[in-house]
């Protein structure tokens, strides 16, 4: 008698996991883009999943909504990754950093209100990680041209950043600044802040 080789399901799970992963992170980032108060329910409908399959991979709403985050954020990294960021004057380039990470946030910035409901602001902090390294390296190279500030602590700076570009987006959210107005505000704010004292504003 011929005996055959069974089967080998495991890969076949692994695949449908994956896309299922993938189609739930999907339907996640459309729904709480488009309301941060999306139900999970509405989340598994959307992604052509049962509740049972997205807690299977998610557990909570909060690690739904963190691996979003980090799922969107990935995106925006990926918009800013910009070899011209690296050339010409410093302020230049912080302005054309700021409308693209402005672009990018303002299509999701329901996201990061759902975001901010559940999570701790540090650990939102965390996923912003390599961007925010894209945004330590220009002011770098603006404080080492002579064109931003240097006293005020280089973090600092960083950290600055990370808070005005989302308080933008809390802003723009509750209807206190203009859509015509953000880019503005801003490039203005972060310009203001970064070259006042400097060598070059004197």
């Amino acid at each position: 008698m011929v005996r055959t080789a069974p089967r080998q399901p495991v890969p076949a799970r692994r695949a449908d996991a994956e896309r299922n992963i993938a189609a739930i992170l999907e339907a996640a980032t459309r729904l709480l883009s488009a309301d941060p108060a999306a139900s999970v329910a509405d989340i598994a409908k959307a992604a052509g999943v049962g509740r049972v399959t997205l807690y299977g991979h998610f557990p909570s709403r909060e690690a739904l909504v963190d691996a979003v985050l980090e799922h969107a954020v990935g995106l925006a990294d990926a918009v800013l990754d910009d070899p011209a960021l690296d050339e010409g004057p410093a302020p230049e380039a912080m302005a054309a950093l700021l409308r693209s990470a402005w672009e990018v946030l303002d299509r999701h910035r329901r996201l990061f209100v759902a975001a901010d409901r559940i999570m701790a602001t540090e650990r939102i902090r965390e996923h912003h990680e390599r961007p925010l390294r894209r945004v330590e390296r220009l002011i770098e190279r603006g404080r080492r041209d002579g064109d931003f500030r240097t006293d005020l602590p280089l973090p600092w700076l960083v950290t600055t950043f990370f808070s005005i570009i989302h308080s933008a987006a809390q802003e723009r959210e509750a209807g206190r600044l203009p859509a015509e107005d953000v880019e503005r505000v801003l490039i203005t704010t972060m310009l203001s802040l970064l070259t006042s004292g400097s060598p070059a504003s004197a």
